[in-house]
């Protein structure tokens, strides 16, 4: 028997229902960080990535049609997705994965793939318009973070340059893509914006902003997750 066929709303629903754990799991952690819990915000923090990569295979199959079809049709963009939020998932267990290596460095490393691949899945794959004006702005953002930044980083000055080379980048291609996408390209500039502060002049920062960075982050790696899977799945329905 063939699969039933479903509406866009439908298939909709249906893969935005695969977030559920993801977005509980991101309530708890977050909670937790504005708490200062972290015997519960430490574990919580490893299962937030691979919950969104759950979300993302459970998407294949969520929606009528083939699944290896449907993998095929679109598999370089499926396999920058994976890798952006697998990396992620490093970068945010950096100390726990890496103990042998300092954790920041380690952290900037495993963040700046996932970046390169979310850029490349960004202007490949998920462009929906031109880039906007607007995006200019963020060569200022880089201006400013770099100036407060560079004589707190020591000897990673070098380093945080270049992450936010990346992290600019990812925000200014998100502007070509689903509205989700832009929003969640935002949201993850903030939540590093954020960090940056609390990891090099924490003096400026008071003490609930380590939610806030974790609030910010969870929302942006769901909303680009969701608008890239929006956008794969719009794409093939409406391929011949």
């Amino acid at each position: 028997m063939g699969s039933a066929v479903t509406t866009p709303i439908q298939d909709t629903r249906r893969i935005m229902m695969g977030f559920s754990p993801y977005v509980i799991a991101s309530v708890i952690h977050v909670g937790a960080r504005f708490a200062n819990n972290e015997a519960l915000a430490a574990p919580t923090k490893l299962l937030l990535l691979p919950l969104l990569i759950v979300a993302v295979l459970a998407s294949l199959r969520s929606v009528g049609g083939d699944v290896t079809e449907r993998w095929l049709a679109s598999k370089g963009a499926w396999i920058l997705l994976l890798l952006g939020l697998f990396f992620s998932w490093l970068g945010d267990g950096a100390g726990t994965f890496f103990p042998f290596a300092p954790t920041v460095p380690m952290m900037l490393l495993c963040f700046g793939l996932a970046h390169l691949c979310y850029m490349r899945l960004f202007w490949k794959h998920l462009a929906v318009r031109a880039l906007s004006w607007w995006a200019l702005l963020f060569a200022g953002w880089w201006v400013v973070i770099l100036t407060i930044m560079w004589p707190r980083a020591g000897g990673l000055a070098v380093a945080v340059a270049v992450y936010g080379l990346v992290l600019g980048g990812t925000a200014v291609l998100s502007t070509r893509c689903h509205a989700l996408v832009l929003l969640g390209g935002l949201l993850f500039l903030s939540s590093d914006t954020i960090l940056a502060f609390r990891l090099f002049a924490l003096e400026l920062m008071p003490d609930w902003t380590s939610g806030m960075v974790m609030l910010t982050y969870t929302i942006g790696q769901g909303l680009i997750t969701a608008g890239a899977l929006l956008t794969l799945h719009l794409a093939e329905a409406r391929r011949p």
